[in-house]
């Protein structure tokens, strides 16, 4: 009759017992402790500083702290969040530590639902809550990766936004369980409507009781604040009984829609009381089948009525034989092989397309630490543009630098993006007239190609496109630029100039090492794309 603690008891229940259950018709996603763990979790990946959803995650099945475990770490701390304290704690609680770092990692990168996914599955999350919490949580879990679904089909998708609007809405699932195939299926008389079973089970048939919960009654059309009981008039009562006489029909109504969803087998029962005034279904059910002539039956649990009819136990007569249709011969269509599919175009990259980068390499460094030296000042050089000078020098230390550099490689990095920053003649490729990191999407040699600009500065007459580079060792001319760069700037340029036609197109380099701005000639970077392309659209890795 309603979702009551039976009603998930029975679920429970049934689930322990490894029985084909298709769980709650409705479910309140953010009610089970699975989801709550997940969210704790999504909360502190977005926001850090989150020290309650840390602790709260930390505990959870997820990682499986003790008391101890968390009081030892959060304790008597200096510092003002726990995640401060637990990165100087790492090494002691190193897979704990790995996990996080692998998730914070991807946060920017994957999709709420994928980030879920990552959770439960490359990180065992999923086994590891169903094994605290029981087969039940499976439910919880599912809900949730559909709720990400469905936000990311109407929504950005966005972890924070994600987060907003999971925890602001009370969500409740109405489950399809009326498709869920040969599988115990446990709702509401309510939500049974229209639908039918062999055996239908009703195990809340025992007393309820007649409440009138409205604040205000009507009476010919006029409306009426409920007094308390001890002060009511006698005409508010009247209107109470007859507002507690027509939910009694109405119960009446739904006990016949109960007792006709079953096909076969109809099982009767009461969990707790009987009512005095024999109003309940269970004795309203037994009146009725003692007056049909229901005879006394012992089962496994206890003395009961049945009322039956026709031989149940006769013979089992067998279905028979299932008899082999052939199908229908397909169209000769499906029988044609399929043919050539044109393979897609490849997306191409402006810094993708060959030739030597020259990065610095020769003065000692291994390349992979010195595209992460590259990468750092470029972070840094989108980081502190807006910045006001007079804290740069504090604000620089508070970036984080990759993993893999050294103090005097990030101590270098670091100089080297102030030395660009405090340089009056490169201002102008600093002040509000320029355009950051700027995507573009062009064609070259009838393929498409996307690329991000550092800088772009655009005029009635004029575009002057400006990229970074890092390079330790800087060439002293044009001609001595490496031809991957130039290839990369005569990209740029072929694209602007499908985006801006007639106007001047002017490339340029910013070596961040030595703080010089060089400009470079039209003809030699686009002769430098060029070369990038044969008449096949291959590019030349050389």
């Amino acid at each position: 009759q309603r979702r009551s603690g039976l009603f998930h008891e029975i679920i429970r229940a049934c689930k322990q017992r490894d029985l084909p259950i298709a769980g709650a018709d409705r479910l309140r996603v953010g009610a089970e402790l699975a989801v709550r763990d997940l969210l704790a979790l999504l909360s502190f990946l977005a926001t850090p500083e989150d020290s309650l959803s840390l602790a709260t995650v930390l505990r959870s099945p997820l990682f499986g702290w003790t008391e101890q475990d968390l009081f030892s770490l959060a304790h008597g701390r200096v510092e003002t969040h726990l995640w401060e304290r637990f990165r100087k704690e790492k090494d002691a609680h190193p897979k704990t530590y790995s996990v996080l770092e692998d998730l914070r990692a991807n946060i920017d990168f994957l999709r709420p639902f994928d980030l879920l996914e990552r959770i439960l599955t490359r990180h065992k999350g999923r086994e590891r809550l169903l094994a605290q919490l029981g087969v039940e949580a499976e439910d919880g879990i599912n809900a949730i990766l559909s709720q990400a679904l469905s936000y990311e089909r109407n929504a950005i998708p966005s972890l924070t936004g994600f987060l907003i609007w999971a925890q602001a809405d009370e969500l409740e699932i109405k489950r399809q369980v009326d498709s869920a195939g040969n599988l115990i299926r446990v709702m509401t008389v309510h939500g049974a409507k229209g639908l039918e079973a062999p055996i239908v089970i009703l195990p809340d048939c025992g007393a309820r009781k007649l409440d009138v919960r409205d604040s205000i009654l009507t009476h010919s059309d006029t409306g009426f604040w409920k007094p308390s009981a001890d002060s009511q008039p006698q005409v508010i009562k009247d209107i109470i009984e007859e507002e507690k006489a027509a939910e009694a029909r109405e119960r009446q109504r739904l006990l016949y829609v109960a007792m006709t969803r079953a096909e076969t087998w109809l099982i009767v029962a009461a969990a707790g009381d009987l009512s005095k005034d024999g109003s309940d279904w269970y004795q309203v059910i037994e009146k009725g089948m003692r007056n049909v002539g229901a005879v006394s039956h012992t089962y496994p649990f206890g003395d009961g009525l049945r009322y039956e009819f026709g031989a149940w136990d006769g013979p089992i007569v067998s279905a028979p034989e299932h008899v082999a249709v052939a199908p229908d011969p397909l169209d000769t269509l499906f029988a044609k092989p399929l043919d050539t599919v044109p393979e897609r175009d490849v997306v191409l990259s402006p810094s993708d397309l060959g030739g030597a980068k020259a990065l610095s390499s020769q003065l000692g460094l291994d390349e992979d630490i010195a595209m992460a030296r590259g990468t750092y000042v470029h972070h840094l050089l989108e980081c502190l543009t807006e910045v006001e000078p007079t804290v740069r020098h504090d604000m620089i230390n508070q970036v984080a630098p990759p993993e893999g550099l050294d103090d005097a490689l990030i101590a270098s990095a670091r100089q080297e993006v102030l030395n660009v920053l405090e340089n009056p003649e490169l201002s102008w490729i600093f002040d509000d007239t320029a355009l950051a990191e700027v995507a573009v999407h062009g064609t070259l040699a009838g393929h498409t190609v996307l690329g991000t600009i550092d800088r772009l500065i655009v005029t009635d007459n004029k575009i002057t496109v400006i990229d970074f580079k890092t390079n330790l060792a800087v060439p002293t001319s044009e001609d001595m630029c490496p031809e991957g760069i130039l290839r990369q700037m005569g990209a740029y340029s072929e694209i602007l100039a499908q985006i801006y036609p007639g106007r001047d197109i002017e490339t340029g380099i910013l070596w961040t090492a030595t703080g010089q701005y060089m400009s470079l000639t039209q003809n030699i970077v686009r002769e430098a794309c060029a070369r990038a392309h044969y008449l096949d659209g291959t590019v030349d890795a050389t």
